[in-house]
């Protein structure tokens, strides 16, 4: 069995290379089917796509990562050999070590961040509704959820922890003096949303506003800080209207424009707008970050401030992997025993079928109406012959080379108590055992 990671992430490509290869959701099944659709075989499939990620998990008799490369490269409208340039590949030990890292937190631009876990966890549930999760990839992420709670529990790789919401207030505070004097909009109210609204009306801004295409579920998240929604639809027309822009949906094309930005400055009379597009693809037009007044930042942007307070970290880091190294080879354990499966399922079956061969011959014999000891006695024997011949006849007929090994190999599976260096019992032991079992 192998098990394989094909991914891309903000170490290895730019947001402008890791915009084309997101997944939304809702379109994640119909990925995955198309990818097995490539395979040679059977494979298990699970899709991993964040702000800052896309990782795709597979596990097989064997790996095609060819073929989950050029898959992924088509999905993208992306080069092969370009795509190759940003992406990891990893196998194995390898490719495990990296899950219990990223469920950890340790491989997240903010280090310890606890959102990717449950992003995972999503991945999961997606890919096993769509029937592509098997038991391979199913230890594998439950082992690394495991090793992630440990990892939460026993070290401080959360702690000083600067968030994407967090960072975002602290750049907004360098524009502006006061925060309680700014209107902050927010577009969306995924998770992300969810995150950046505490933080923001921490500062008691004048006002916050939520747009989202279903203005239910935006008047729900603005309800706990005393904010207001609007309908998307509106965003172009009242844009002018607020000092902070936090953008995080869905979508798959920008939803501000460079020509709604260049109407709302004129209408502010050119006074500055902060803006961060936290999606990925992205929210906002990359083109407006050129103009004077507004101050545009992207996840990218964001990481030197998400990156302070790291280096008070790197020794709950080092415990860490630690545990994640215990994790690894835990799982890899598991991995080489569910190779030797089917010869154990070979095994039990043979077994079972010369069982049932002796039950059927020793109740005909009994049917005749011979002695049940006999009979016993005759089924008892026939077994023991069946179980030694394999043995014996090789013990017999190999050369001398290989009857060295199929000698270690027999006190190995038959002598394992006497190698150990237990005593056999004694033939008095055996006496009075078999005198308790006759009274």
């Amino acid at each position: 069995m192998s098990v394989w990671t094909l991914g891309l992430n903000h170490k290895t490509a730019p947001l402008a290379l890791r915009e084309r290869f997101a997944f939304a959701t809702e379109q994640m099944a119909q990925s995955i089917h198309q990818l097995r659709g490539r395979f040679s075989s059977h494979k298990e499939v699970a899709i991993l796509s964040t702000c800052n990620r896309t990782e795709i998990y597979c596990a097989g008799d064997h790996s095609e990562v060819p073929q989950t490369l050029s898959w992924l490269a088509q999905e993208g409208s992306t080069d092969v050999n370009v795509l190759q340039e940003h992406t990891y590949c990893l196998t194995n030990d390898h490719s495990a070590r990296h899950a219990f890292r990223v469920a950890s937190g340790l491989d997240s631009m903010v280090l310890g961040e606890p959102q990717i876990l449950g992003q995972m966890k999503n991945a999961v549930r997606v890919a096993t509704e769509a029937g592509a999760l098997g038991t391979t990839l199913n230890q594998l992420f439950q082992r690394s959820f495991s090793v992630a709670k440990e990892v939460r529990s026993k070290t401080d790789i959360g702690v000083h922890s600067i968030s994407m919401a967090a960072a975002a207030v602290r750049l907004a505070a360098r524009l502006f003096e006061d925060l309680s004097q700014v209107h902050v909009l927010f577009v969306g109210a995924g998770e992300m949303i969810e995150l950046c609204v505490p933080h923001f009306a921490a500062k008691s801004p004048r006002s916050i506003t939520i747009a989202n295409r279903h203005e239910d579920k935006a008047q729900a998240l603005v309800t706990a800080v005393g904010g207001n929604s609007m309908p998307l639809a509106d965003l172009p027309r009242r844009l002018h209207e607020f000092d902070i822009v936090i953008s995080c949906t869905a979508s798959t094309l920008p939803l501000i424009g460079l020509g709604a930005v260049e109407s709302a400055l004129k209408q502010r009379r050119h006074r500055p707008i902060f803006m961060v597009d936290l999606a990925v693809p992205r929210d906002i037009e990359p083109e407006i970050k050129a103009l004077d007044d507004v101050y545009l930042y992207t996840v990218d942007d964001l990481a030197e401030v998400v990156s302070q307070g790291q280096h008070q970290r790197q020794s709950a880091v080092v415990q860490a992997e630690i545990i994640i190294d215990d994790g690894v080879r835990k799982f890899m354990s598991w991995l080489d025993a569910r190779s030797h499966v089917p010869l154990i399922q070979q095994l039990n079956d043979k077994a079972q079928s010369w069982r049932e061969m002796e039950l059927t011959r020793a109740r005909r014999m009994i049917e005749r109406g011979e002695d049940v000891d006999a009979v016993l006695q005759a089924m008892s024997v026939n077994l023991t012959k069946k179980l030694l011949n394999g043995p014996l006849r090789e013990l017999n007929h190999l050369s001398a080379e290989q009857r060295s090994k199929a000698r270690e190999a027999v006190c190995q599976f038959f002598l394992q108590s006497d190698l150990a260096g237990e005593e056999a019992p004694s033939r008095q032991e055996r006496a009075k055992e078999g005198y308790r079992e006759t009274h």
